[in-house]
C-alpha cells in the first residue's frame, strides 16, 4: 500500500513537472508571435485584443482540422493589411473589410475540398525540393530586414538618438539566445528565447528603454471589443483577390514547418486539411472583428531553435493567447517589450527558417544541373526582389492588391519547373 501511495505521488510530481515545461515553452511560443500579431491590428485600426483572441481560437481549430499532428500557431496576416486599409479608406467601416476576409475563409474552405477531390500526390508533383527549398529561403531572408529593423540597424545608421542603446540591447539578446543554444543543452537550452527575452527586457528598463506608462494605465480584466462584420460585394471583390497571394505563402510555411519536424504535413493530414484549419479560422477571425489568419513564421523558427515539436504546446499557447485577450495588465506588460529586444530574437528565428531552405535543397539530393539550377535561381531573384529593387517584381491583380515576393516567385517557379521538366526529360 505504502508504495503504490509513493508511485502514486511520484507519477503526480511528474506530470506536474511536465505541466510546467509545457507551460513555460508555450509562455515562449507566445512571445514570439505577440508582437506581430497585435501589429496588425494596430496598423489597420481593428482591435489587438480581438486579434489575440481570435489567433487563440483559429489555432485550436486548425488543430482540430489537422487531428492535432501540426504544430503551428495562427495569427494576424499582414498579406491583408493593405485590403483591409482600401475598405476603410472606401467605406468608412472595417466591418465591410470584416465582411471581405469571411469571403476570403470561405474560399479557402472550398480549394480544401478541391484538393482533396484531386489528391495530395499531385499537389507534390509539382513542389518538389528545387521549388519548396527556394521558396523557405525566400521566407525566412524576406523577413530578416524587419528584425534588423526592429533591432535598431537603420536607426543607428540614420543617427537617431538613442538608437545606439537600442541596438546594443538587440545584440545582447540576439547573443545571449545565441549563446544559450551553443552552449547549453536539454530544457535550459529550449528557453533560450525566453531567457534573452528576459535578460533584454530587464537591461532595456536598467536602460531606460521601457514606459512602463500603459501598464500602470490598463485594467486587470477588460472584454475585447466584439464587432459583427458587414456584407457588400463592392469590399468583397478588394479582399477576396489577396488568396492568390497567400494560397502559396500557406504551402510555404506548412512545407518549413513540416521540414523542420521532419515529417510530411502535406500528405499526412494533408494540404486539404491545413487550407480548411487555416480557411475557419479567418471566417471565425471575421466574425468577432479579428484580422484574417495565417501560419506564423516565427513560431517555425521558435520549433527549429528548442527541437521540441510537440503540438500541444502550440494549443497550450492558443489558451494564453485567449486568456491575454482579457488580462489588459498583461497585455500591456507584453506590449512593452522594446523592439530591440524582439528584433535580437527575431533574427535569429528568421535566419534558422532561411538555413531550413538550404536544408532542404541539401538533404533532398537536388542535382544542380541545368534545370534545377534555372528555377531555384529564379525563384530566388523574383522573390528576394524588393530587396534590392526599388519595387518588388510583381503582377497587378487590382489597383490595391498584387502578387509579387514569395507568391509570384513560387507561381513562377513551379509553373518554370513543369515546363524545364518536359524540356530536359
Amino acid at each position: 500500500m505504502a508504495q503504490y501511495v509513493e508511485t502514486k505521488e511520484t507519477n503526480i510530481l511528474s506530470n506536474v513537472k511536465k505541466g510546467l515545461i509545457k507551460s513555460v515553452l508555450g509562455l515562449q511560443h507566445l512571445i514570439a508571435m505577440f508582437g506581430a500579431t497585435v501589429l496588425v491590428p494596430i496598423i489597420t485600426g481593428l482591435d489587438p485584443s480581438v486579434a489575440l483572441f481570435s489567433a487563440g481560437i483559429g489555432t485550436l481549430i486548425f488543430h482540430l482540422c489537422t487531428k492535432g499532428k501540426v504544430p503551428v500557431f495562427l495569427g494576424s496576416s499582414f498579406a491583408f493589411i493593405p485590403v483591409i486599409g482600401a475598405v476603410a479608406t472606401q467605406y468608412g467601416d472595417l466591418r465591410y473589410a470584416q465582411g471581405g476576409m469571411f469571403v476570403a475563409g470561405l474560399v479557402y474552405v472550398v480549394v480544401s475540398f478541391i484538393i482533396k477531390k484531386i489528391g495530395v500526390s499531385k499537389i507534390r508533383n509539382i513542389l518538389p525540393a528545387q521549388v519548396v527549398g527556394p521558396m523557405i529561403i525566400v521566407i525566412g531572408v524576406n523577413l530578416i530586414p524587419t528584425a534588423l529593423d526592429m533591432a535598431g540597424v537603420n536607426s543607428f545608421i540614420a543617427g537617431e538618438a538613442g538608437s545606439g542603446k537600442a541596438l546594443i540591447i538587440a545584440i545582447i539578446t540576439l547573443g545571449l539566445a545565441l549563446s544559450i543554444k551553443r552552449f547549453t543543452k536539454g530544457f535550459i537550452s529550449q528557453l533560450a528565447i525566453i531567457i534573452a527575452v528576459i535578460v533584454g527586457y530587464t537591461l532595456s528598463l536598467v536602460l531606460g528603454q521601457v514606459d512602463v506608462t500603459a501598464i500602470q494605465n490598463a485594467s486587470f480584466i477588460a472584454i475585447p471589443k466584439f464587432t459583427l462584420p458587414k456584407f457588400d460585394a463592392g469590399a468583397i471583390m478588394i479582399v477576396v483577390p489577396v488568396i492568390l497571394a497567400v494560397f502559396m505563402e500557406h504551402i510555404g510555411d506548412i512545407t518549413t514547418n513540416g521540414t523542420i519536424v521532419g515529417k510530411n504535413f502535406i500528405e499526412d493530414p494533408g494540404l486539404n486539411r491545413t487550407l480548411l484549419g487555416d480557411g475557419l479560422a479567418t471566417m471565425t477571425a471575421s466574425l468577432i472583428g479579428g484580422p484574417a489568419n495565417t501560419t506564423y513564421g516565427e513560431n517555425t523558427g521558435v520549433l527549429a531553435i528548442t527541437k521540441n515539436y510537440d503540438p500541444s504546446i502550440l494549443r497550450l499557447t492558443a489558451v494564453f493567447a485567449i486568456i491575454l485577450s482579457f488580462i489588459d495588465k498583461f497585455g500591456a506588460a507584453i506590449r512593452t517589450i522594446p523592439s530591440s529586444v524582439m528584433g535580437g530574437i527575431s533574427i535569429m528565428l528568421f535566419s534558422m527558417i532561411a538555413l531550413v531552405g538550404v536544408n532542404t535543397i541539401k538533404n533532398e539530393g537536388v542535382k544542380f544541373n541545368i534545370k534545377n539550377i534555372i528555377v531555384m535561381i529564379t525563384i530566388i531573384f523574383i522573390g528576394l526582389s524588393g530587396l534590392f529593387m526599388p519595387k518588388a517584381i510583381g503582377i497587378s491583380i487590382t489597383e490595391t492588391v498584387s502578387i509579387s515576393g514569395l507568391s509570384l516567385s513560387a507561381l513562377v517557379g513551379v509553373a518554370l519547373n513543369i515546363v524545364l521538366t518536359k524540356i530536359f526529360k
